[in-house]
């Protein structure tokens, strides 16, 4: 990631909190912005073009978001990485934007892997017990690998919690081996 990308999504971060904006708001707005962006190969190419002119971007830019209805301030945003030749960029901003809110407001992700489907009282009851083990508040993605036979493996951030079947199999063998 380019380090102007994490200045930006700061910056960004910043104005949002300063302006006392609802976050919730902001990221449906932007996610429309984005889910507009990723839909049309057209308006990529349009406002990545360097032999348009930035004023005429932005002037574009302020037609799509009479549709999407951006706060002031993320249209503000679209139209500083138009102007500075950066909106190729902006999933990379936005994301990194997502990164740093949810550092701010306490909140880690956490991708939890099980062998089987959970059911909602399961899941509540697992991201209960990973949110403590974390110490903070978790936003998971769950995904099923019926390859680990039963438990569950946990990733948050780099840190890796494997309760798994196949992961006790593993360090059994190594220690089987090893002795």
């Amino acid at each position: 990631m380019a380090a102007f990308v994490n200045r930006y999504a700061h910056a960004f971060l910043d104005v949002v909190t300063a302006a006392g904006l609802d976050t919730e708001a902001v990221e449906r707005r932007l996610s429309d912005f984005i889910a507009t962006w990723e839909g049309s190969a057209e308006l990529q190419a349009f406002f990545t073009n360097p032999a348009l002119a930035a004023p005429q971007k932005v002037e574009i830019l302020d037609r799509l978001n009479q549709k999407i209805g951006l706060q002031k301030e993320a249209r503000n945003l679209l139209a500083v990485l138009i102007n500075n030749g950066r909106i190729g960029e902006v999933k990379e901003v936005i994301a990194a934007y997502r990164q740093a809110l949810q550092q701010k407001l306490g909140i880690q992700r956490a991708e939890i892997v099980t062998a089987r489907e959970l059911s909602e009282p399961e899941r509540n009851t697992l991201l209960a017990g990973v949110s403590k083990l974390a110490g903070a508040k978790i936003e998971a993605s769950f995904k099923l690998d019926k390859s680990i036979l039963g438990g569950t493996v946990v990733r948050i951030g780099s840190t890796v919690y494997d309760g798994s079947v196949r992961g006790r199999l593993d360090r059994l063998k190594e220690t089987l081996v090893a002795g």
